[in-house]
């Protein structure tokens, strides 16, 4: 009996001793369970899991913050403005598309309220009627250095607010209707001839102050406004001029005196034999007078 007795503790003791440590561990992990204490790196692997997805969402969150959307929904979503503004700067009431890449090759679609537009030394070659409908509230217009060579009648129609255009070194040979509001126009470095401007192309720009068409192929002075202070005519093909391009012939108490500067050189014509041309104005024009 001493002999089973001893036989019996020996085989029990080792026995409560590995259960007790079993239970101790199970007191010890309150968020667990028998089934994560049996095995501990099943438990781990899974306890990754969910940490590992918040991690990735965090990163999403994190870059759609500090990065901008370039997927192609964001580049082509239904704002006239954005394509525009992508290849140019736009800034308050401003547009500025100068010599941009890819070439550009017609007048771009313009964000809303638009007062200045620079679009210089691109490959714009024809202004559309379509091409400001919509910008009414343009007040000055830089063009120069393109490759225009026709603008429709009815481009600038729409821009009674319209000060300042500039159409300069581009290959124009006859003007549309200019808008009423202008005060500032230059059409230098073109190839304008006198049967491409209309008889009234500037006669009732009643606030027009500078006028610029030198270097093109003019035969005769345009009518100039009332309002006009400078105007450049050098280096066309005028060979006359009379007693009404500047003054009014029929009586010598008409002076003009808002008009400073006249630009006739670089023309075929002699001024000194046209001597009461200028008698209303307060200096002599530039040009030969031999």
């Amino acid at each position: 009996m001493e002999l089973r007795a001893l036989v019996v503790t020996l085989l029990l003791v080792p026995w409560a001793g590995c259960h007790a440590q079993e239970w101790s561990l199970f007191k010890r992990t309150p968020a667990g369970s028998q089934e994560d204490v049996a095995h501990p790196n099943q438990t781990h692997m899974e306890a990754k899991k969910p940490k590992t997805k918040v991690t990735r969402s965090l990163d999403s969150a994190q870059m759609s913050a500090d990065e901008p959307d370039t997927t192609p929904a964001a580049v082509t979503k239904d704002d006239p403005e954005l394509p525009t503004c992508l290849l140019c700067v736009c800034l308050t009431g401003s547009v500025y598309c100068e010599e941009v890449l890819p070439d550009m090759t017609a007048v771009p679609p313009l964000p809303k309220e638009t007062s200045y537009l620079y679009a210089r030394y691109n490959h714009i070659a024809k202004i559309g009627n379509a091409d400001f409908a919509d910008s009414p509230t343009l007040k000055r217009i830089d063009l120069t250095g393109n490759m225009i060579s026709e603008i429709e009648d009815g481009a600038f129609s729409k821009l009674l607010l319209l000060e300042e255009l500039a159409l300069a070194e581009n290959r124009l040979v006859r003007l549309p209707m200019l808008p009423p509001a202008l005060t500032t126009f230059n059409a230098n470095h073109n190839q304008l001839r006198t049967k491409g401007l209309k008889a009234n192309a500037f006669k009732k720009l009643t606030k027009l102050a500078y006028l610029y068409l030198g270097d093109n192929q003019l035969e005769a002075v345009p009518h100039l406004p009332e309002s006009l202070r400078v105007v450049h005519l050098q280096n066309n093909n005028i060979t006359a001029i009379t007693d009404m391009t500047f003054c009014k012939g029929n009586t010598t108490r008409y002076l003009r005196t808002k008009m400073d500067v006249v630009r006739l050189d670089g023309n075929p014509v002699g001024l000194g034999v046209y001597p009461n041309s200028f008698i209303c104005l307060r200096t002599l024009p530039i040009g030969r007078y031999y």
